[in-house]
């Protein structure tokens, strides 16, 4: 990698390749070089709308074009798994958005093939690069032992069976989409769960409308966690520790600000306002990797990536 910005190809025209095509405009590290689609129109007409000089009618011719340096995974859900393969044969690093794939043994499998062809691979997990995140984990040794984390993330949505979150073919539910967020929040500051116990309630369609979790650590730390497409919850977060807590405002997982509250002495409270929607730091980061000669990325690790996911898979069990 040169310092030119780093070109993008876009898999996928849907709201996040959207945002993260507006949110690149607010980084000198990359720009968007391509859109690909499975139809030349919606192709087009996302390009059309944001100035991108090439667009492709193949998610293959996409992942082929010379003038693409990364590609970055769009789709829906389902399709991460192959679209991911499809870019990596085609020799080109990928930035697969959340949640990587739809179980853990698609994550193991486009883990092996990056490692294989020495090939940069990570998910889009953009929570983690958010700086008031990126603070947070410095302050984690002061908390003490930690004893408790917990995160919501509700939306309420209207009830329509070919909205992608109730469809079923479309890897639908409130788990994959929204529950993410807290599982990998919880393995960002707990790692992965001794004990997984959880229920969920369904939507008209059977997918999962409502899940709650509860995690157990070998440590005795439990984290409390859920996600919901009924209602607007708070999407607060919490890490509880021995000796001081810290408490994020919602949405927690996009860029907010949070207090450090001490078991004795004065609540600090630190503000973050951010420009975007926060996508923008990880884009920077991938470029910053990239030019570094990196294939993963320490802040969100492939091995973190693929357990978050058997963590997903213990969850979907748990509720059957």
């Amino acid at each position: 990698m040169t310092d030119k910005p780093l070109r993008w190809g876009i898999m996928g025209t849907g709201g996040i390749a959207g945002a993260f095509a507006e949110d690149l405009k607010l980084t000198g590290s990359g720009v968007v070089a391509a859109v690909g689609s499975r139809t030349p129109e919606s192709a087009g007409a996302f390009a059309e709308q944001r100035g991108i000089p090439a667009r492709h009618g193949s998610y293959e011719a996409l992942a082929n074009d010379p003038d693409v340096d990364i590609v970055y995974v769009a789709t829906p859900h389902p399709l991460h798994h192959g679209n991911a393969r499809v870019a990596l044969e085609a020799g080109k690093p990928v930035l697969v958005e959340k949640p990587f794939t739809m179980n853990a043994a698609e994550a193991r499998d486009l883990v092996a093939l990056a490692k294989d062809r020495n090939l940069f691979l990570m998910e889009a997990m953009w929570t983690r690069f958010l700086p008031h995140i990126r603070h947070i984990r410095e302050l984690l040794p002061s908390l003490g032992d930690v004893v408790t984390v917990t995160a919501d993330h509700g939306q309420w949505f209207a009830e329509d069976p070919a909205f992608r979150l109730f469809a079923p073919e479309l890897g639908g539910g409130a788990l994959l989409d929204l529950g993410i967020y807290p599982v990998s929040f919880a393995s960002m500051v707990l790692g992965a769960p001794d004990h997984v116990a959880a229920m969920a309630t369904p939507a008209f369609t059977g997918v999962d409308a409502q899940t709650s979790m509860l995690f157990g650590y070998a440590s005795g730390a439990q984290a409390v966690l859920s996600c919901t497409l009924s209602a607007v919850s708070p999407t607060t977060a919490s890490i509880v520790g021995t000796d001081a807590r810290i408490e994020i405002e919602g949405p927690f997982y996009a860029p907010a600000s949070f207090t450090l509250v001490p078991r004795a002495g004065e609540r600090i409270r630190y503000e973050y306002v951010d420009e975007g929607r926060g996508l923008r730091h990880q884009a920077d980061e991938v470029a910053r990797l990239l030019a570094a000669g990196e294939t993963e990325s320490a802040l969100m690790p492939l091995g973190e990536t693929v357990s978050i996911m058997a963590t997903m898979d213990e969850v979907l069990k748990a509720v059957e």
